[in-house]
């Protein structure tokens, strides 16, 4: 009675089975990486943003690339606000998913060298090629504290690095880019400025990242697994109703062919 399963049809069944169940298995462990990558970074966050603020001369230097693992560092930096070689970074959203800029502003530090400062968060005038309004940073000599970042590139980012911008915009916060175009040494990545805030709360602050939050990746691992479980069960289910069919159609042929037999 199981000779169906050899048939085209059943074959094909059995196949298609048996591709699902390690894809349904491996998509299961990427959604449970994703979970425990994500957890990690939480971790990595948390540690970082509660960590004593050190000198940002510290942990990065001219050319340097910031690792993943001082992200969100928070450093500390004296120095005097370079406001002629501030720029604005374009299509940048705020905690209320606006479009504007981000303002970045070298500090001189006293050695010469150049911290990139990230200011925050400016709406836009609606002509996106004229320079928004920016308040002003504090004259003078400053102290202040901000979550060390790594310069952005294009391929980690996704952000395209366009050319022919107007004047004093960029699409990236790259300190090689911005030494170029200052002509000091400047340190590797940027700091995103958490104090001190602006008195008029312009340029708007940039919150702190998501660390509290691990999303659904471990309910979709489960979900994987669960239905990589109901194949097989699902498989033998249509066997079972596959044989039941056939035995009901056998019997039901069956009378038929008594008074064939009786005649002769």
């Amino acid at each position: 009675m199981y000779r169906f399963l050899l048939s085209r049809q059943w074959v094909l069944v059995t196949l298609l089975a048996l591709v699902l169940i390690p894809v349904m298995i491996e998509l299961g462990f990427w959604q449970l990486h994703r979970h425990e990558h994500r957890v990690a970074q939480n971790s990595l966050i948390a540690d970082n943003l509660e960590a004593d603020p050190v000198p940002a001369e510290q942990l990065t230097k001219p050319g340097h690339t910031v690792p993943r693992a001082e992200y969100w560092r928070r450093v500390t930096a004296t120095g005097t606000y370079d406001t002629a070689h501030e720029v604005v970074v374009r299509r940048r959203t705020n905690g209320d998913d606006q479009v504007g800029f981000h303002v970045l502003t070298p500090l001189v530090l006293d050695d010469g060298k150049v911290l990139l400062v990230n200011r925050g968060w400016v709406a836009s005038s609606g002509d996106q090629k004229a320079f928004p309004k920016v308040p002003a940073p504090p004259q003078g000599k400053v102290t202040i504290t901000g979550r060390l970042m790594a310069d952005e590139t294009s391929g980690a980012s996704g952000i395209k690095d366009l050319k022919g911008l107007p004047d004093r915009q960029v699409m990236l916060i790259n300190s090689a880019q911005q030494a170029e175009l200052i002509g000091k040494q400047v340190l590797g990545g940027y700091a995103e400025l958490t104090a001190p805030e602006p008195p008029s709360g312009k340029p708007e602050p940039i919150g702190a990242p998501d660390h509290d939050s691990i999303g659904p990746h471990m309910a979709y691992a489960i979900q994987w697994w669960l239905f990589c479980a109901g194949v097989p069960v699902g498989w033998v289910v249509l066997v079972r109703r596959e044989l039941r069919e056939r035995r009901e159609r056998a019997a039901a042929d069956a009378p038929s062919q008594e008074p064939a037999s009786a005649a002769v």
